[in-house]
C-alpha cells in the first residue's frame, strides 16, 4: 500500500535501494572523491577564494595599521596580547555546537577574518565619520559621540557582521542548513570583530595609564580589560547570534518562500542592532549602576536563553539524524545499528575510538567522515521532504552515498560495535514505507 501525506506536507524522497555494486551513474567519473560540477572560470572555487583571501588582508593591514596608529606601538601589542585571551574560549564553545555536522574550518576562519578585518574596518571609518558629521551639524560633540554609540554603531557594527553571514549562506549554501549553522557562524563572525575591537579598546587603555602613570589593579587597563574580557566576552556573538538565528531559520525554509527567507534575516538583523544599542545606551546614558543593571536583567538571562536555544537545535539536529537515516538503512544502504549511533554523540566518539585502537588512525578517520557524510544525507533528505529539495538533488545524494560506501567497511563494524555497547536497538517504524522509490544506480 502506497503511503498517503496531507496536501500540506510533501512526501518522502524515494529512496534507492542499495546495489552489490552500484554505479553512481550521476557522480562524474572526473570525482572519484568529491562531486564537482562543471564551473565557469571565474566561479571557481580558487579564483572566489584567492579573491576573498587577497581582500581581507588587505584589509586586515589597513585595519591593524589604524589601530597601531591610535593606540601607539606598545598599546597595540598589550591590547593584542590581552584581546586574545577569550578568541580561543569562544571559538571552542562555537565548534562544539558545530560538532553534528561539522562545517569546513575554511567557512569559520573566513567569518572569523570577515568580522576582524573587514566588519572592523568598516565600522570604525563609518561610525567615525557619522560622529564627525553629527558633531558638525549639531556643534554638540557630547551629544554625537552618545548617539554615535547607542544609534549609528548598532546599525554599521551588525550590519557589516551580517556581511559575512550573508555570503556564506548565498555562496556556501550547502554547509549552510539551519539554525545552529547561522549561530555558529555569527559567533565566529562576532568573535573576530570584538578581538579587533578589545585590540583598540585595550591598547587606547594602556595609553592613557601611561600618561596618568596609573597601574595595577586601579588603573584604566584593569577596568577595561575587567568590563570587555572578563564580564562580557560574549556581547558581540550574542547580538549577531540573533542574525544568525533569522538566516538560520530561513535556510529551514522552501526555496519558494521568498518573502519569509528575506524578512528572517531581516527580522534578526533588526532585533541584533536594538540589543546592541540597549547594551551601549546602558553604559554612555545610564552610568555604571544603569551597565550593571542591564548586565543582570538582561544580557545575562538573553544570553542564557540563546545558549538554551542553540543546544536545543543541536539536539534537534540529532534528531533528525534518528528520523531521517531509518529510509537508508530499511533500503540497505546502512546497518540496522547505525542510525540511533549516528544520532547520539557518545555512541559516534565511541565508534571513533574503536576503529583507532582496532584499525588505527586511518580506519577512525574514516569512521569521522563517514558520520559526517551520513548526517550531510540526513539533512538533505530532511530539507528535501520539507519542500526545500537542493537543485541538485539527485547528484549530490549519490555523491554522499558514493563517500559511504568507500568508508563502509571501517565504520559499518564501529557503529555497530557502538550501538550495541550503549544499549541502541533500531527498529523500523512501521507507518513508513522505506523500500519503494527508484533505482538511478543500476549499470
Amino acid at each position: 500500500m502506497s503511503e498517503t501525506y496531507p496536501q500540506h506536507q510533501p512526501p518522502h524522497p524515494a529512496v534507492p535501494p542499495r546495489e552489490d555494486e552500484p554505479s553512481f551513474a550521476a557522480v562524474p567519473a572526473r570525482a572519484h572523491w568529491r562531486y564537482k560540477p562543471r564551473r565557469a572560470f571565474w566561479r571557481s572555487r580558487a579564483v572566489r577564494a584567492v579573491a576573498v583571501a587577497v581582500l581581507l588582508a588587505l584589509c586586515g593591514l589597513v585595519i591593524l595599521a589604524i589601530v597601531r596608529d591610535q593606540t601607539g606601538t606598545r598599546g597595540f601589542l598589550v591590547g593584542l596580547g590581552l584581546a586574545v585571551l577569550p578568541v580561543p574560549l569562544l571559538m571552542t564553545a562555537f565548534r562544539w555546537l558545530d560538532r553534528v555536522e561539522p562545517g569546513p574550518w575554511r567557512n569559520l576562519l573566513f567569518a572569523f577574518a570577515w568580522g576582524a578585518f573587514a566588519a572592523a574596518l568598516v565600522a570604525i571609518i563609518a561610525n567615525s565619520f557619522a560622529t564627525r558629521w553629527i558633531a558638525t551639524a549639531t556643534a554638540d560633540p557630547s551629544s554625537a559621540d552618545t548617539l554615535g554609540a547607542t544609534v549609528i554603531a548598532p546599525v554599521v557594527e551588525e550590519s557589516a557582521k551580517a556581511a559575512a553571514i550573508l555570503l556564506i549562506f548565498l555562496f556556501r549554501r550547502r554547509d549552510f542548513t539551519g539554525v545552529v549553522d547561522g549561530v555558529v557562524f555569527a559567533g565566529f563572525t562576532a568573535t573576530g570583530f570584538a578581538f579587533t575591537e578589545n585590540i583598540l579598546y585595550l591598547g587606547s587603555a594602556f595609553g592613557e595609564d601611561q600618561e596618568i602613570g596609573t597601574s595595577g589593579i586601579n588603573s584604566v587597563t584593569a577596568a577595561t580589560f575587567f568590563v570587555r574580557v572578563v564580564m562580557s566576552p560574549f556581547a558581540h556573538p550574542l547580538f549577531t547570534v540573533l542574525t544568525g538565528i533569522g538566516f538560520g531559520l530561513a535556510a529551514l525554509g522552501a526555496r519558494h518562500r521568498r518573502v519569509r527567507r528575506v524578512l528572517l534575516p531581516l527580522l534578526g538583523l533588526t532585533l541584533a542592532m536594538a540589543m546592541h544599542a540597549v547594551w551601549n545606551a546602558s553604559g554612555s546614558l545610564l552610568g555604571p549602576w544603569g551597565f550593571y543593571a542591564v548586565y543582570g536583567a538582561f544580557m545575562v538571562p538573553v544570553f542564557g536563553l540563546l545558549t538554551w536555544l542553540a543546544i536545543w537545535s543541536r539536539q534537534r539536529e540529532l534528531r533528525t539524524i534518528s528520523g531521517e537515516l531509518p529510509a537508508y538503512a530499511a533500503a540497505g544502504w546502512l546497518s540496522p545499528a547505525e542510525p540511533l549511533a549516528l544520532s547520539s554523540m557518545r555512541s559516534r566518539s565511541m565508534a571513533r575510538d574503536y576503529a583507532g585502537r582496532t584499525l588505527g588512525p586511518a580506519a577512525a578517520r574514516a569512521v569521522g567522515e563517514y558520520e559526517a557524510f551520513a548526517t550531510s544525507l540526513a539533512f538533505l533528505r530532511h530539507r528535501a521532504r520539507r519542500g526545500a529539495m537542493d537543485p541538485d538533488f539527485t547528484a549530490r545524494e549519490q555523491e554522499l552515498l558514493h563517500h559511504l560506501w568507500q568508508r563502509k567497511e571501517a565504520a559499518g563494524p564501529a557503529l555497530t560495535y557502538a550501538a550495541q555497547a550503549t544499549g541502541q536497538v533500531w527498529t523500523p517504524p512501521p507507518h513508513r514505507n522505506y523500500g519503494a522509490g527508484y533505482n538511478p544506480y543500476r549499470g
